[in-house]
C-alpha cells in the first residue's frame, strides 16, 4: 500500500496554480469581506469559487465544514476540498484546504466519519473521508467509469491529510455513468460502515467492515421522486418524530438534482422510510403520496441545493446547510473576488402532518447570539406601504436583518416585506391571501441581464394545511432572503443581486390590507472580524 500526501503538481497549468495560490487565499485582507453582494452572517470562501457542501463532521467540539473549491477563479474548475472550523455552526475560522486535484482528477464531493474503533487501521479518532475522484481525461475519452470512491484520512485532527492509496476503495462498476457522492454512516446494530452513494437516476447502498473493503447491497429510487436530472449528495439518517410520541422514529433520505426544483432549477427531494443496515424501504404512506415524477422538496425556494448534514444536540437532532445558489445561473452572477455562499445552518425535525409526516427546518438556535439590537413593533393595519421597519426599528439596516413576525393576511392579496433602493429597485416576499401561496419576487430587484433564467416568474409554494394567523421568521443578508414560515413547514431561499444595496424596509399589504399581531426586528452581527 502506498500513502502519500494529497499534494501534487497538476498536470493543466491553471489547475497547478490553484495549488500553488491556495494558501495564500486562506488569510485574505479584511476588505474582501466588505464587496459588494458578499454576505456578512453567511459562510463565503475568502476568495474563488465555492458551491455544495462535503465531508461535515463533528470532532471533538468543533464541527468541520468541508466544500467544493476551485481557489484560483471565480468559476468552476480545479475541485478542491475547502475547509473551514466552527464551534456554534455560526462563526466560522478558514483552515488550509483539505484535498487537492490528483493531476486532472478533481476531488468531488464525499464524506468524513470519525473512526473511534480504528476499523481502518488509521488510528483511534483518525477522521477518514470517502469521497470521488472525477477523472477529467476519462469523461473526456468517453469512458464510464471516470467517476470512484476513494479514502483520505486525517490523524491530526483535519490539520493535514494523507491519501490512502492510489486504487480506488470502491471502483465504477460502469452501470451508471454518474457514481458519485458517497455519505458515511454507522449502522450499530450491524457493527458495519455505510455508505449512500448517487448513481444516476437512484442511490445505491454498501456496506464495509473496515471503510476499505466494500460490498453493494442494494438501491433505491428507480421508481420514486423525479428524475429530472442525475441524483447527486445523498444523506440518511434517523431522526425522532417531533410529535409522535412513545420513542417513535423514521430513517430520512435527502438527495438533489441540478434540475426540475418546483420553481425551476436545482433543488433537494426527500423520503422517509425505514433502513435495516442494508436496505432503504419507504414508509407505506409517504410510498402513496410520492408517485414517479414527484418528490417532497425540502425548499420551495430557487437557490437551495446539495444540504447534508451534521448531528446537532443531545437527542437525535441534525444541523443541515446547504449550497445558496442554483446550477441554471450559478456560474454567471454577479462576483469580484469570490462565487457562492453557504445557507444558514438549520436544524431538521419531522413532525406528523395532515400531509403525513413531513421534514420542518428551523433556523440554529445559535443564530440568535448574533443579534446586536432588538425592537419590537406594535400591533397595526398594514394598507400599503405604511410600515416603514428601519424608522420603527430606531435605524436597523435591512443588509444584515432579521424579522419575526405575526400576520393576519386577511382574505385576499397579497402581504408581506419589501426591501427597496434608491434606483428603484425592489424585491418583495410574503403571502398571497388570494391564492393562499407563499410567494418570492425578484424580477424588479436589479439587472438580470446576467442570465435570462434569473429573475423569470414570481416563485411560489403553496401554504402547508393548517391556517391561522402567519408566523414568519425572514433572514435579510445583504444578497440573500431565507424565510421560515409557520414554525418550519416551509422554507424558501432566494438570492437577488440590486445594482445598489436595499436600504430600505416596509411592511406592505395590498387590497384590503392585512394586520400586524407582533413582530420583532434584530440588527445581526457580521461573522467575520
Amino acid at each position: 500500500m502506498r500513502r502519500r500526501l494529497l499534494i501534487t503538481a497538476s498536470a493543466l497549468a491553471p489547475w497547478l496554480a490553484a495549488c500553488q495560490t491556495a494558501r495564500k487565499l486562506i488569510a485574505p485582507p479584511l476588505s474582501n469581506y466588505r464587496e459588494p453582494h458578499r454576505p456578512q452572517f453567511h459562510f463565503t470562501p475568502s476568495a474563488g469559487w465555492m458551491d455544495k457542501p462535503c465531508g461535515l463532521v463533528f470532532h471533538q467540539g468543533v464541527y468541520h465544514l468541508f466544500y467544493q473549491y476551485h481557489p484560483a477563479a471565480t468559476l468552476w474548475g480545479a475541485i478542491h476540498w475547502g475547509h473551514a472550523t466552527s464551534r456554534d455552526l455560526v462563526r466560522w475560522g478558514p483552515q488550509p484546504i483539505a484535498l487537492e486535484p490528483e493531476e486532472e482528477r478533481f476531488a468531488f464531493s464525499g464524506s468524513t466519519v470519525v473512526d473511534t474503533d480504528n476499523t481502518a487501521g488509521f488510528g483511534a479518532q483518525a477522521l477518514v473521508a470517502l469521497y470521488t475522484r472525477h477523472d477529467m481525461a476519462a469523461e473526456i475519452d468517453d469512458r464510464r467509469d471516470f467517476q470512484t470512491q476513494h479514502l483520505a484520512y486525517s490523524v491530526d485532527g483535519g490539520r493535514s491529510w494523507l491519501a490512502f492509496d492510489d486504487e480506488p476503495v470502491m471502483p465504477n462498476p460502469g452501470a451508471a455513468k454518474d457514481f458519485r457522492d458517497p455519505k458515511l454512516l454507522r449502522h450499530a446494530p450491524s457493527r458495519r460502515w455505510v455508505a449512500v452513494v448517487a448513481a444516476g437516476d437512484h442511490v445505491e447502498f454498501w456496506v464495509s467492515r473496515d471503510l476499505k473493503r466494500w460490498e453493494w447491497k442494494s438501491d433505491f429510487g428507480r421508481r420514486f421522486g423525479s428524475h429530472a436530472s442525475a441524483w447527486e449528495s445523498p444523506d440518511l439518517f434517523a431522526l425522532p418524530v417531533e410529535n409522535g410520541g412513545g420513542g417513535e422514529q423514521r430513517w430520512v433520505l435527502l438527495q438533489s438534482m441540478t434540475a426540475g426544483s418546483p420553481n425551476s432549477g436545482s433543488g433537494m427531494q426527500y423520503f422517509i422510510g425505514e433502513f435495516d443496515g442494508e436496505q432503504f424501504v419507504l414508509d407505506e404512506r409517504f410510498e402513496r403520496e410520492v408517485p414517479y415524477g414527484r418528490g417532497v422538496w425540502l425548499d420551495q425556494g430557487r437557490d437551495h441545493f446539495g444540504g447534508l448534514t451534521w448531528p446537532f444536540g443531545s437527542e437525535g437532532q441534525r444541523a443541515l446547510i446547504a449550497w445558496m445558489s442554483n446550477w441554471d445561473y450559478a456560474r454567471q452572477v454577479p462576483a469580484s473576488s469570490w462565487r457562492g455562499a453557504m445557507t444558514l445552518p438549520v436544524t431538521l425535525s419531522l413532525r406528523q402532518t395532515p400531509l403525513g409526516l413531513r421534514l420542518h427546518t428551523r433556523p440554529l438556535p445559535a443564530l440568535e447570539t448574533l443579534r446586536q439590537q432588538s425592537a419590537s413593533l406594535a400591533a397595526a393595519p398594514i394598507r400599503g406601504a405604511s410600515i416603514d421597519l428601519v424608522t420603527a426599528s430606531g435605524g436597523i439596516d435591512p443588509r444584515a436583518m432579521e424579522l419575526e413576525l405575526v400576520l393576519e393576511p386577511g382574505t385576499m392579496g397579497r402581504c408581506g416585506v419589501e426591501l427597496s433602493n434608491s434606483r428603484g429597485e425592489r424585491y418583495r416576499i410574503g403571502f398571497d391571501a388570494t391564492q393562499q401561496l407563499y410567494y418570492s419576487d425578484r424580477t424588479e430587484a436589479g439587472d438580470h441581464r446576467f442570465s435570462a433564467r434569473f429573475a423569470g416568474t414570481v416563485h411560489t409554494a403553496l401554504r402547508p394545511p393548517g391556517g391561522g394567523p402567519l408566523r414568519l421568521r425572514l433572514f435579510f443578508d445583504a444578497s440573500s432572503a431565507e424565510l421560515f414560515a409557520d414554525d418550519g413547514a416551509l422554507q424558501m431561499t432566494e438570492v437577488f443581486f440590486p445594482s445598489e444595496d436595499f436600504t430600505h424596509a416596509t411592511l406592505f399589504a395590498e387590497g384590503p390590507g392585512a394586520k400586524l399581531i407582533s413582530g420583532r426586528v434584530h440588527r445581526l452581527a457580521r461573522i467575520w472580524p
